[in-house]
């Protein structure tokens, strides 16, 4: 893809025609190019958060913003705020006791989120890490040992980690088990996975999570040759508790006559990336002080590569994003001009935003949100552009999600709707994998605008030549006019719970579990047969069908429900995923978040 629009270019073609623009203010098919053209250029480089090319974007961004004449809010428009892009072992890791060396990266690792921290202390051992009191079920693993101030050894899962649903689960996630371990005094701890939960035996992977907030003490995991050597005084082995547990459902918990002396060291790298935000002030002056935001992310993959997200993971190009999401910027900043040079604003003010990290999980607008530049509480309405650019000209669908996040807003979206040149289908659910999940857990009513998954997303060959600009044009006046509707009314809607606020948890063996049922029956399908789908599982959410053939999981093929397993034991709670299947003759990319 070689078609882009230089900076410097861009802007003197765009100071040259403001006065056209204040006649006509309108959204243009040509606008619309020339923003996901420089966008999504080579030059960019596939606008990765915290690169000089990412800034590049983000410069264009805001230099739009100013010159129609919006308010830019922030460090002159700028947001900005840090995020990990990766995780190393650092040099400064051990774990010793007498007669025992700990080998960094190969018998035990600090987890991404330990602290860096040194600790010399005895060692206890608490079973499952549980600490729970309910009328149902009373088991509590630091009852019979003193925790404060030592080494705290725990099993990861549960002692139902083969059941698809356990009472047990809302226990089992390894931040969960820090903080009981932390309030019962523990200084430092150490995971270990038992047999049942993982008979290979693998080391925690040492790699970013969407959620990399650092412990305040030392978390290792340990393997089981490992933690056996460390267990040998009290005659019991990994396995031989693992089994008591389960079998009895009750503590084990051991104290030690053992000293610990650990380090942890794990190196994060940072990057500073950047919000852009500016404010188009409402007119009414009892109104003004109330906001409806309109956002689309502007962060893509880079260069790609293994753990990018890319859906051909082996292949180091520019993946340009053109659709995913120039496409929504450009409508943005199509629909904030067309509102900055009318002829009246709307009653309410408007924040227009361009969040940065979506990619990497949602970062920007999860930023913003918790450091509101505006009082949040009077957001009113969130509008959310990700992914408008492929309207389908055959059967041209617009997907509208969030729609039962506000009391009666779809008979607004129904009518605003009609004789446009496309179908509307609304979906209710306000939580997904896109920035206004950010919004709608923070009880803000939320709208996502969205044409589709294509074969191109995630991949080098998301290029403006594939946008439907005509059919963005219309995407992008029909959310103008609502956006007018919803900021100039008496009363906006009032906004109502619509599904889950969190993504599913994990699973089985503390891997992830997508919520699928594979079909064991002889089948001459080439890929993995799904039998069924497990209602409000990460499938489900994603709009997997029984009778799918999954044919790939991010990139990479699945011929059978082994190829499947293996997959899925690549990746993490929270993950995104993308998930290719074959339904009869189509192939559908679907997106998962785990």
């Amino acid at each position: 893809m070689k078609h882009f629009i230089p900076l410097f270019i861009s802007l003197f073609i765009f100071n040259c025609s403001i006065p056209m623009l204040q006649q006509q203010a309108t959204i243009s098919e040509q606008e619309l190019y020339d923003h996901v053209a420089y966008l999504a250029s080579d030059e960019l480089e596939g606008r990765k958060p915290g690169t000089l090319t990412g800034k590049q974007a983000a410069t264009y961004i805001m230099e739009h913003f100013n010159h129609i004449g919006l308010t830019l809010l922030g460090e002159d428009g700028y947001q900005y705020f840090d995020v990990v892009t990766s995780v190393s072992l650092g040099p400064n890791n051990q774990l010793t006791a007498e007669g025992v060396e700990g080998i960094p990266g190969e018998t035990y690792t600090p987890t991404a989120f330990s602290s860096n921290k040194s600790l010399d202390a005895a060692m206890v051992f608490a079973g499952y890490g549980f600490q729970i009191e309910n009328d149902s079920m009373q088991w509590n693993d630091y009852q019979d040992i003193d925790a404060d101030g030592k080494w705290v050894m725990v099993l990861r899962g549960t002692p139902e980690n083969d059941a698809r649903q356990s009472k047990y689960d809302k226990y089992s996630a390894l931040r969960h088990k820090l903080l009981v371990a932390r309030d019962n005094g523990a200084a430092g701890l150490i995971f270990v996975s038992g047999l049942k939960f993982d008979a290979n035996d693998e080391l925690i992977d040492l790699r970013i999570d969407r959620n990399l907030n650092m412990a305040t003490l030392p978390v290792i995991h340990a393997n089981r040759e490992l933690a056996d050597q460390l267990l040998a005084g009290s005659g019991k082995t990994i396995e031989d508790l693992e089994t008591v547990l389960d079998d009895q459902l009750k503590p084990q918990s051991l104290s030690l006559d053992l000293e610990i002396s650990g380090q942890t060291e794990v190196i994060q790298q940072e990057v500073t990336t950047q919000n852009v935000i500016a404010m188009l002030p409402g007119s009414d002056p009892e109104l003004k002080d109330e906001f409806i935001v309109m956002g689309a992310h502007y962060d893509h993959l880079g260069w790609g590569g293994k753990g990018s997200g890319s859906r051909r993971p082996d292949t180091s190009a520019v993946h340009n994003g053109a659709d995913d999401n120039a496409s929504g910027v450009a409508a943005v900043l199509e629909i904030a001009e067309r509102l900055a040079l009318g002829k009246s604003a709307p009653r309410r003010s408007i924040l227009f935003m361009a969040f940065g990290a979506e990619e990497m999980g949602l970062l920007g607008s999860k930023f913003f949100t918790s450091n509101p530049l505006i009082e949040k509480k009077n957001i009113k309405q969130m509008f959310n552009l990700d992914m408008v650019g492929r309207l389908d000209t055959e059967n041209p669908t617009l997907t509208v999600g969030g729609t039962g996040t506000a009391d009666g807003i779809e008979n607004l979206l129904t009518s605003q709707a009609e004789e446009r040149d496309f179908n509307l289908s609304m979906t209710p659910d306000g939580y997904g994998p896109s920035d206004h999940a950010s919004f709608y857990v923070e009880d803000i009513p939320v709208l996502f605008f969205f044409t589709g998954i294509t074969e191109e997303y995630h991949t080098p060959a998301d290029d403006v030549e594939t946008i439907n600009f005509t059919g963005e044009k219309e995407i992008s006046d029909y959310a103008y006019d609502l956006i007018t509707s919803i900021a100039s009314m008496d009363e906006t809607f009032t906004y109502q719970e619509a599904g889950p606020k969190t993504p599913p948890k994990a699973g089985k063996r503390g891997k992830v579990k997508m919520g699928i049922i594979p079909d064991f029956a002889a089948s001459d399908a080439k890929g993995f047969l799904i039998g069924g789908i497990v209602p409000g599982g990460p499938a489900a959410m994603a709009g997997m069908k029984k009778g799918d053939v999954m044919v790939a999981l991010e990139g990479l093929s699945v011929m059978n429900v082994y190829d499947y397993m293996g997959r899925m034991a690549e990746v993490k709670p929270g993950q995104r995923i993308t998930v290719e299947v074959m339904r009869g003759d189509e192939k559908v990319i679907l997106i998962v978040q785990l």
